[in-house]
C-alpha cells in the first residue's frame, strides 16, 4: 500500500471526522464512501457504530487498491489543499481559524477550489475579533455564494466544539492557573456540553453508554437531552472541566487518565484537599481559583466571572461570582499558581479530535 496513499486517506477521514453535518452535505460521492469505510482506519468506528471490531489493516488495504487513478488524484488534492489552509493561516496568526476554514472548504466551497488564488482567497477572508456575519459577508462577496449567517454559526457549533483552544496558552508545558482560566474560557466559547463523569472528550455513542452504565442514576433522567445536544460534542462534568486540563499532555495531544499528579476526585474532595483557601467574600483577584459550594465547583477567571460546567442541560456557561451561592475559594491543589501573567512564548496549537484517547 502506498505510504503516501495511506497518510491521505487518514487526513482526509480525520477531515470530515470533524464536522458531524459533512455526512449530510458533501455531495461528491467518492467524499462520503470514503468517510463510510475509512472510520476504522484511524481508530474511530466507536463514534458510529458502538464498538464493531473491524480487520483494519484489511480493509484499509482493499480500500487504497480499489481507488481508480482519479480518486487518489482527487484525495491528495484535498489534503494538499487542506495542508495550505493550515499554514496560511497559521502564517497570519490565525491557527484557531483553520479548522472552520477547512469546514468551509469541505462544506461549502468545495466547487470553488480549482479557482485561481483558491487558498488566499478564503484565508483571506478571516479577520481577529470579526463575527460570524462579518465573515460569511466576505466569504459571499470572494466567491458570490449566498451562504446565511445563521446556518454558519450552527454548522460551526459542531466545529468548535471539537477542537481544543489552546491558543491563549501561556505556557503550555505547566499546569499553571493562567492557563486553567485560558482553558475554561476556550470551553466556554467552544459550547461544550455537560455530561456527568466526563472531562473534555468528545461524546460518543459508545462513551455516552458507558456512562450511562457507570452513572445510570446521574445520566439516565437526562439520556434524551444529552443525545439530542451533546453527542458530537466535547463534555464534562464540573470537575471534570480542572480534570481536563490537568491530564491534557501538550506534547501529545492527549488526556491521560489520572496524569500530572492529580488523581480521579470529585468536587468536595478537591475543595477538602487544599491548603489555601477561604470564605467566598475573601477572594483574591486570582485567575485559576477554584469557587466551591456543596458538590459542586467552577473556575474563577477573574474580574467577577466564572466559568463552570453548570449542568447537564447548561453544559459549560459563563456565570457572575455573586449570582450563584458559591461559598468558598481555594487554589487547586496539583495547579501552580503564579505570581504575574506569563508571556505567550509557545506558537498557538489546537488539539483535534483524532488526539482523544
Amino acid at each position: 500500500m502506498s505510504a503516501a496513499v495511506g497518510a491521505a486517506l487518514k487526513k482526509v477521514a480525520l477531515l470530515l471526522l470533524g464536522y458531524p453535518k459533512a455526512r449530510k452535505k458533501v455531495l461528491t460521492v467518492v467524499l462520503v464512501v470514503l468517510l463510510a469505510i475509512l472510520l476504522p482506519v484511524i481508530g474511530l468506528v466507536g463514534i458510529m457504530s458502538g464498538g464493531i471490531q473491524i480487520d483494519t489493516a484489511a480493509l484499509q488495504e482493499r480500500v487504497v487498491t480499489s481507488l481508480t487513478p482519479a480518486q487518489t488524484e482527487m484525495l491528495q488534492g484535498i489534503e494538499e489543499t487542506a495542508i495550505q489552509i493550515s499554514q496560511n493561516l497559521t502564517e497570519a496568526g490565525l491557527p484557531e481559524k483553520v479548522r472552520e476554514a477547512q469546514a468551509l472548504y469541505l462544506l461549502a466551497l468545495f466547487g470553488h477550489a480549482a479557482e485561481q488564488d483558491f487558498v488566499s482567497r478564503l484565508c483571506g477572508c478571516f479577520r481577529e475579533g470579526q463575527t460570524d456575519e462579518q465573515l460569511v459577508a466576505a466569504i459571499n462577496a470572494a466567491f458570490g455564494t449566498d451562504l446565511a449567517p445563521s446556518d454558519y454559526t450552527s454548522l460551526m457549533g459542531s466545529v468548535r466544539a471539537s477542537y481544543i483552544d489552546t491558543a491563549h496558552f501561556a505556557v503550555p508545558e505547566s499546569k499553571n492557573n493562567y492557563d486553567l482560566a485560558a482553558w475554561a474560557e476556550a470551553a466556554e466559547a467552544a459550547g461544550w456540553g455537560y455530561v456527568w463523569g466526563t472531562f473534555g472528550q468528545v461524546l460518543s455513542t459508545s462513551l455516552l453508554e458507558a456512562k450511562l452504565e457507570q452513572y445510570p442514576d446521574n445520566i439516565g433522567p437526562y439520556e434524551d437531552f444529552i443525545r439530542e445536544h451533546w453527542l458530537g460534542k466535547r463534555t464534562a462534568d464540573c470537575v471534570g472541566l480542572i480534570k481536563g486540563y490537568s491530564w491534557y499532555d501538550p506534547a501529545t495531544g492527549s488526556m491521560d487518565y489520572a496524569s500530572n499528579g492529580m488523581p480521579d476526585i470529585d468536587a468536595d474532595q478537591i475543595y477538602d484537599t487544599a491548603v489555601e483557601k477561604g470564605p467566598i467574600s475573601t477572594i483574591p483577584e486570582i485567575p485559576g481559583l477554584l469557587v466551591w459550594m456543596e458538590g459542586h465547583v467552577g473556575i474563577y477567571i477573574g474580574n467577577g466571572q466564572v466559568i463552570e460546567a453548570r449542568g447537564t442541560r447548561y453544559g459549560v456557561v459563563r456565570t457572575e461570582l455573586d449570582s450563584r451561592g458559591w461559598i468558598a475559594w481555594a487554589k487547586i491543589p496539583y495547579i501552580h499558581y503564579l505570581e504575574e501573567p506569563p508571556q505567550v512564548t509557545e506558537p498557538p496549537t489546537t488539539i483535534e479530535s483524532e488526539d482523544i484517547p
